[in-house]
């Protein structure tokens, strides 16, 4: 009898601990430091002008939801056809992310690089690729990393 009970008694720890570790694997799944960074974007309130904003309208990355703004400092079409701008892309509660975009109206391809954050997004850095999709629809693929912050 008492083998029986030792015998349970393991197992029941070992189901104990494997739990334990599965849990433990989706919560650092669940916050991730680097990854893929896929979303799109609603420009219906970008005309072109400086202060101008697109908003996110789907995202696979939950620090940065649906309903985060991204303001252009720069108006677009200097030099011709061209947006040069910074960026702040504000996720609302203070998570922040600053950066910088670069997009050939020509094609509907660009490049946008984000290289530090608040809030959340501190330490975030991410690079995508931007493409045109239809109608005031844009998308940014790419991949994001959060640095280590520097210590105090």
């Amino acid at each position: 009898m008492k083998r029986k009970g030792f015998v349970t008694s393991i197992a029941l720890l070992t189901l104990v601990l494997v739990a334990g570790f599965v849990g433990v694997a989706s919560v650092s799944a669940d916050d991730a430091r680097n990854g893929q960074l896929h979303i799109q974007k609603d420009c219906t309130g970008y005309k072109g002008n400086a202060g101008e904003h697109c908003t996110v309208t789907l995202s696979n990355f939950a620090k940065i939801p649906a309903g985060s703004h991204i303001f252009y400092d720069q108006a677009a079409g200097v030099p011709a056809g061209l947006l040069d701008s910074n960026i702040v892309l504000d996720a609302g509660g203070g998570n922040r992310a600053v950066g910088r975009c670069t997009l050939d109206f020509s094609t509907g391809l660009g490049l946008c690089t984000l290289s530090d954050g608040t809030g959340q997004l501190a330490g975030f850095t991410a690079r995508v690729g931007v493409s045109y999709l239809s109608g005031n629809l844009w998308a940014w693929d790419g991949t994001y990393s959060f640095n280590p912050l520097p210590p105090r």
